[in-house]
């Protein structure tokens, strides 16, 4: 079934619905070029990967970015400090 997204949230998203059919056209049809291209925009690697995908679906099995090392610590962090150091990275609230 289709449900069409509220306006005020298509106001907000940070792409518009033609680059969304246009990134997931590539997705698709490059997805070596184009899963490289998101890693490397939206993460910092320690070392870069050297198979961006190896599955086999009849199988259930998929491995993305072998070979690659990520530090968590950079991604959720260190790699913001200069543009966003000075606002709260994390709140935490109890279950009680």
């Amino acid at each position: 079934s289709f449900h069409p997204v509220p306006e005020t949230w298509q106001e907000s998203a940070l792409i518009d619905a033609d680059t969304y059919r246009e990134m997931y056209r590539r997705s698709l049809e490059e997805p070596e070029a184009f899963w490289s291209e998101q890693a490397e925009r939206f993460l910092t690697w320690d070392r870069t990967w050297d198979k961006v995908c190896e599955a086999d679906f009849h199988e259930g099995r998929a491995s993305w970015f072998s070979g690659g090392r990520l530090n968590v610590a950079v991604n959720c962090i260190d790699r913001h400090l200069a543009e966003r150091g000075d606002a709260t990275a994390l709140i935490w609230e109890g279950d009680e």
